[in-house]
């Protein structure tokens, strides 16, 4: 029987027998009614609530138990407590998916699209070390550290190495403060929401670019509004950030996944600067390493949005794949079997590693099918944004809204898409499905369970966006400072300060997101797994399971309570 199903029966129908370790007297959330007297504001959630019998105490019938298996750690022990689960005969059980290659077109396009990065960057690099790079380095003109002045050189090269290693420090910074100051950070981050689409505005009015204006004085006035009442989730959003926290501490492994995230994201990056400034160096009109005829300023730009699509389909997937591995290994095997204790008990052996390897392999074609949805609307995001830029500085009123209003609706378009994929992933990452499914079925479980109003209500997601943006504000700002001090001779009449501004914008925003993963891998995996079984996060965090109840009640609606087999109604 599937959770749906379950939870689509009449209001009398008795539960089903309990699989595995599955014991519904067991739970420790057996709270008075209403929850009255729990202070949720100050507790911190219990992911390791030893609320679950002990794995050496045989308290039930041996079919609770499981015989020895080598892969999860050996010896006798309490495995899926979950009683349900989406798995179907074309996917295999949870964690053990089927031996199959899912979605395997977007595979091929996905190598291919890197194997023309790589040629791309081979031709144009080695005209850049033909030439030296233009000259340049670090520095500036009195130090001969600026190079040409034709176009980008190896001077902004090194600029962009620099902004790497910045976003590395601001991101890994930004995650210390958010374990350390949980509520001030999110007090701080909705705040700043609202004061930045006000700033906007104003400035808009300022500088009379009055479609921009009129569009964000609504949203700052929504914003305004809903401001007091987004306050009130704040203690949801805590209990999510401090459990999945908590869960990391105790797991490492999630660190090691995300540092190594950094380094594979900090090298395409790299990859990307060293590979734009080339195309700059090889194809443009006068410069020294232009020796035919071809080249051009149209052909220096669309190479370059080349080199961005495949950077950023590049990067999305990277960044999805460290989510899959999180979700259907730390994260996934705590909520659905427990902590791992010193006898080889609760979360399987090596979970992190098997996970990596289904996400890099066998759902790596899934994963690239969503991320190439998210990186085409993107492109199409920044198009706009540049015909917008472009009608507003010719004075076309008309053109300057078309363009605002389509820029609009692709960005809530590729919201929208986030959104989805992010919880497409989890089913990918627990059971392998391909993504059309994995996308269908996260929908019908998360409308069927109510678990979209909790995903709505959350704030975790606000907070690795500020993380994100703040990282790439700071990168962008010490670009443009850098540009400003060290005065390099291709910028004199300031012309490159936009795209390499832009270029690192995207690096700090791009490294930022990496390690923000690690939250959203977790809070998104809690919410999936309440869709399945709510039940088992009242044996994880009894204190995030009793708010979610208080306040969502439809998410535990017609379960077991614990109480004399009562139901939550």
């Amino acid at each position: 029987m599937s959770a749906q199903e379950y939870y689509q029966q009449p209001s009398g129908a008795p539960p089903p027998p309990p699989q595995n370790a599955y014991q519904p007297n067991q739970y420790a959330f057996n709270a008075p009614a209403g929850g009255q007297g729990v202070d949720y504001s100050m507790k911190q959630s219990q992911p390791y609530a030893n609320s679950y019998p002990p794995p050496n105490v045989h308290t039930g019938s041996p079919e609770g138990m499981q015989h020895p298996d080598p892969e999860y750690g050996g010896g006798d022990k309490y495995g899926d407590t979950a009683p349900f689960s989406q798995a179907t005969e074309k996917t295999g059980a949870r964690f053990r998916p089927k031996s199959k290659l899912r979605d395997p077109i977007f595979l091929v396009l996905f190598i291919a699209a890197i194997g023309g990065w790589i040629a791309l960057s081979v031709i144009a690099l080695r005209t850049f070390v033909s030439v030296d790079g233009l000259g340049g380095g670090l520095g500036n003109a009195y130090q001969g550290g600026t190079g040409s002045s034709i176009t980008l050189d190896r001077h902004t090269a090194y600029l962009l190495l620099t902004v790497c290693g910045l976003a590395l420090v601001i991101a890994a910074a930004w995650l210390g403060l958010v374990r350390l100051f949980t509520k001030i950070i999110m007090e701080i981050t909705l705040a700043l929401t609202v004061l930045l689409n006000i700033g906007i505005c104003i400035y808009y009015f300022i500088i009379k670019y009055w479609s921009g204006a009129i569009i964000f004085l609504v949203i700052a006035l929504i914003s305004v509004i809903c401001y007091w009442s987004m306050r009130k989730r704040i203690p949801l959003a805590k209990l999510l950030l401090q459990t999945t926290i908590d869960i990391t501490k105790h797991h490492p492994s999630v660190y090691f996944v995300v540092f190594l995230g950094l380094l594979v994201q900090a090298a395409l990056s790299v990859w990307f600067s060293f590979t734009a400034i080339a195309i700059y160096v090889k194809w443009t009109p006068g410069s020294e390493g232009c020796t035919a005829t071809s080249c051009s300023s149209g052909k220096v730009a669309g190479l370059i949005v080349y080199a961005m699509f495949a950077f950023y389909w590049t990067s999305q997937v990277v960044s999805n794949v460290i989510l899959c591995t999180l979700a259907g290994g730390v994260f996934g095997g705590w909520y659905y079997y427990g902590p791992r204790a010193k006898d080889g008990t609760g979360l399987p052996k090596n979970a992190t590693g098997k996970a990596f390897v289904r996400a890099s392999t066998l759902s790596l074609g899934s994963i690239a099918f969503g991320s190439l949805i998210v990186t085409i609307l993107e492109l199409l995001q920044t198009l706009f944004q540049a015909m917008q830029n472009y009608q507003a500085q010719e004075g076309d009123m008309v053109g300057m809204i078309l363009t605002c209003c389509a820029t609009c609706c692709i960005s809530f378009i590729r919201w929208i898409v986030e959104w989805f994929n992010k919880y497409a992933y989890i089913e990918i990452a627990l059971y392998g499905k391909p993504y059309i499914q994995a996308a269908k079925d996260t929908w019908r479980l998360m409308k069927d369970r109510g678990i979209d109003a909790l995903v709505n209500d959350s704030l975790v997601g606000t907070v690795v966006l500020w993380g994100s943006y703040i990282n790439g504000f700071l990168c962008g700002l010490y670009g443009f400072l850098y540009l400003k001090f060290t005065e390099p001779s291709y910028n004199r009449n300031g012309s490159y300060t936009a795209p390499v501004v832009l270029f690192a914008f995207a690096i700090g925003i791009n490294l930022s997101f990496t390690i923000g993963s690690v939250l959203d891998a977790g809070v998104s995996t809690i919410f999936v797994g309440l869709g399945e079984d709510p039940m088992v996060l009242g044996d994880r965090a009894p204190v995030l399971f009793e708010l979610i109840r208080r306040e969502y009640p439809r998410v535990v609606q017609g379960i077991p309570n614990g109480r004399n087999n009562d139901m939550y109604y």
